[in-house]
């Protein structure tokens, strides 16, 4: 089963299991669970739920706050606000790290080891580089190239977090400019077409005429022949030389002795 399935399957059913609780400690419960849960990595569905959501100013707003740092967050932003968060169990923590790690292949593409070691708290590139193949790569959400010379992840893909609110306007304004760009080069592209398709009318044109003179001067050439050939027969008619067969039947003359 590929991740996308798995994704959606597991959001379903976390989904289906949030709107049935109706109880606030067994909702955070349930997000507990769904945070921890190894093979899920999107939380927008669950945080959009109504009764979730109805978890602010609570006794267990953190849950929802909790919930909200899994959807957008980092490991960084959790340990900035722990004192105003449940405590996160070694699965939870580990889940953070791995979206940290997501966040991080979003904008940059080249992750150097420093930056990563202080991201997720690392203490030295072994530990770094098994964290990345056996908890991020080896469970398909993103693929690379570790390079130890440069000392680098070189990042080949990376699955999609949840959009955080002020991401939208920007993606719109993105997919905005894209079809504007897009627009654009259509335009162009049109007008190479028709620029083609003209150039290619005159080329045949131009073909046509040549292929026409060629015509004409063949044409010429064939004539002024014939009239070269009808004037080589009248000359030999009119000055040819006496026939053989006629020269032979003459009689031939008798030279008298000289006395």
């Amino acid at each position: 089963m590929d991740i996308e399935q798995r994704q959606s399957e597991l959001i379903d059913h976390f989904v289906k299991r949030a709107s049935a609780v109706s109880d606030a400690a067994a909702l955070a419960s349930v997000l507990v669970e769904a945070t921890s849960h190894p093979s899920l990595f999107a939380f927008s569905e669950i945080l959009a739920l109504p009764n979730v959501l109805q978890l602010e100013a609570t006794e267990n707003s953190a849950f929802l706050d909790m919930l909200r740092l899994f959807a957008h967050g980092t490991w960084s932003d959790y340990k900035s606000n722990a004192d105003r968060l449940p405590q996160l169990i070694p699965d939870q923590i580990l889940k953070l790290k791995q979206l940290t790690v997501l966040t991080l292949a979003e904008t940059h593409k080249v992750l150097p080891y420093d930056q990563l070691m202080q991201e997720l708290d690392v203490t030295n590139v072994r530990e770094l580089e098994d964290f990345l193949i056996n908890e991020c790569m080896y469970a398909g959400i993103v693929r690379g190239k570790l390079d130890q010379l440069r000392r680098c992840f070189e990042v080949q893909f990376a699955a999609g977090r949840d959009l955080r609110p002020d991401q939208l306007g920007n993606m719109i304004q993105t997919l905005s400019n894209w079809l504007s760009t897009s627009e654009s080069l259509l335009v162009s592209i049109q007008e190479k077409i028709k620029w083609a398709d003209a150039m290619s009318e005159i080329d045949k044109k131009h073909r046509k005429d040549v292929e026409e003179k060629v015509e004409e001067v063949k044409k010429s050439i064939f004539k002024a022949d014939i009239d070269f050939r009808g004037h080589e027969e009248i000359c030999s008619e009119s000055g040819g030389v006496m026939d053989y067969e006629e020269d032979r039947s003459r009689p031939k003359r008798r030279r008298h002795p000289i006395s």
